[in-house]
C-alpha cells in the first residue's frame, strides 16, 4: 500500500515539473517569400500599396557643383586713359549706366599736350594747302609760257617738281592732323576746347559693381581700375564636371541649374565654354553655362548644382520607401491580394526626387507596398 502511494506522488511531481511547449516564432520572410496578415490585424491598417507606374527615367546623366559668375564677355574694368587729377565723378557704386554715359572727368597734362598737338597739326595743314595752291598756280602759269615758247622746258620740270612736293606736304600734314585728332578722341576730347578735360565714358551698359575713385585725387597708375561695370542681364554657372562625364558635355547643350538660394526651383542654361584641360587636383573639367538674368534674381558667387541628362527611357518606378534590404539584396513587397504580400527581389537604378527606377523584377500594373515595407520585413 505504501509503495503504491509513493508511486502516485512521484507521478504528480513529474506532471508539475513539465514545462509548457515554447511558442513557435513567426518565420522571417525570405526573397520570394509570402507574408499573410489577418484582416483584423492592426498592422494591416499601417500598410499602403500603390500601382507600379512607368516614367521616363534618365539613363545617362550627371550632377556637378556650380557657382555663378559674371559673364566674362559682359564686364569691363575701367582704367584712366592718362595720368591726371580726377575733377568730377558722375556715378557711384551700384548705379546703373548706359553705354557712352560719362563716368568721370580728368584734368591731365596729356590732354593739354594733345590739344596743342592738334592745333599745330591744323596750322601746318593750312600752310601746306596754301603752298599747294601756290604751286598749282605756278605750274599752270609756267605751262602756258612754255606752250608759247616763252620759256625752256626745264622751267616746266621745276614747276612740276614743286607741285609734287606741295602735294606730298599736304598728304603728310593731313596724316599728322588725323593722328592728332585720333589722340584727342581717344582721350574723349573735341578740337577747340579752351580747357580740355578728359571724359571717361561707360564702355557698356550695366551696373557699377566695383568702385575705387575719389574726386580730387591724382592718379599716376593708369593700370589700376577705378571702377568695374558689369552687364548682369546674363550670368554664367561655372560647373566642375567629373572627368567620367566629360563625354556628355558639348557646346550649346542645356543644363538644369538648381541654386541654394532658391530651393525647389529649376533654371535653364546653355553651355558656352568648356575648359581645355582637366584639373589635376580633383579630376574635373570646368564648364560654363549661360543663364538669362533679366529678372535680376541671380547674383555672382551664388552656389548650386547643374544637372545634364543625355538620354532617357521608360521604366517602372516605385517610391523610395518601397525598396528594402533583405538578406543583403534589394526587394519590394508585391500585394497579391488583400493582406497577402510577396517579397520580390529587384534591381534598381539611381534614386531621384523620392522615386526609384526598377531595372529588373517588376512589371507595370503590379501593386507594391509604398508605406509599411519595413513593417512587413520584420513581421
Amino acid at each position: 500500500m505504501r509503495a503504491w502511494i509513493c508511486t502516485l506522488l512521484l507521478l504528480a511531481l513529474a506532471g508539475c515539473r513539465e514545462a509548457p511547449a515554447p511558442a513557435k516564432a513567426d518565420p522571417e520572410p525570405r526573397i520570394d517569400g509570402v507574408v499573410v496578415i489577418p484582416p483584423d490585424s492592426p498592422k494591416l491598417r499601417q500598410i499602403r500599396a500603390e500601382e507600379v507606374r512607368v516614367e521616363r527615367v534618365p539613363t545617362d546623366e550627371f550632377t556637378a557643383p556650380a557657382k555663378l559668375e559674371f559673364n566674362p564677355n559682359r564686364i569691363s574694368r575701367v582704367v584712366l586713359p592718362a595720368p591726371g587729377r580726377v575733377a568730377e565723378v558722375f556715378v557711384y557704386f551700384g548705379d546703373a549706366v548706359q553705354r557712352g554715359d560719362p563716368l568721370l572727368s580728368l584734368e591731365s597734362p596729356e590732354a593739354d599736350l594733345a590739344a596743342a598737338d592738334y592745333s599745330r597739326a591744323e596750322l601746318a595743314l593750312t600752310a601746306a594747302r596754301a603752298e599747294l595752291a601756290k604751286a598749282q598756280a605756278d605750274y599752270e602759269r609756267v605751262l602756258d609760257l612754255f606752250r608759247g615758247d616763252a620759256i625752256a622746258k626745264k622751267e616746266v620740270l621745276a614747276a612740276e617738281t614743286a607741285l609734287s612736293q606741295a602735294k606730298a606736304a599736304v598728304a603728310q600734314s593731313e596724316t599728322s592732323r588725323g593722328q592728332a585728332l585720333a589722340r584727342l578722341e581717344l582721350l574723349g576730347l573735341k578740337p577747340g576746347q579752351p580747357r580740355p578735360r578728359i571724359t571717361v565714358r561707360a564702355p557698356l551698359s550695366g551696373k557699377v559693381t566695383e568702385f575705387n575713385v575719389v574726386a580730387g585725387e591724382y592718379r599716376n597708375d593708369t593700370s589700376q581700375p577705378v571702377m568695374t561695370i558689369a552687364d548682369l542681364s546674363t550670368v554664367w554657372a561655372a560647373a566642375d564636371v567629373p572627368e567620367t562625364s566629360i563625354r556628355l558635355v558639348q557646346l550649346d547643350e542645356r543644363f538644369e541649374v538648381r541654386l541654394n538660394a532658391f530651393p525647389g526651383e529649376v533654371f535653364q542654361s546653355r553651355v558656352m565654354r568648356i575648359a581645355d584641360s582637366v584639373d589635376p587636383a580633383n579630376r574635373t573639367l570646368k564648364v560654363w553655362a549661360e543663364m538669362d538674368n533679366r529678372s535680376g534674381r541671380f547674383r555672382p558667387e551664388m552656389f548650386g548644382t547643374v544637372r545634364h541628362v543625355e538620354a532617357e527611357r521608360e521604366m517602372p518606378v516605385v517610391p523610395s520607401g518601397a525598396v528594402v534590404q533583405m538578406e543583403g539584396r534589394e526587394a519590394v513587397f508585391v500585394e497579391e491580394a488583400p493582406g497577402r504580400f510577396r517579397a520580390v527581389q529587384v534591381r534598381t537604378g539611381k534614386r531621384s526626387g523620392g522615386r526609384v527606377p526598377v531595372i529588373e523584377g517588376l512589371t507595370p500594373g503590379q501593386r507594391v507596398v509604398s508605406d509599411g515595407a519595413m513593417l512587413l520585413r520584420g513581421y
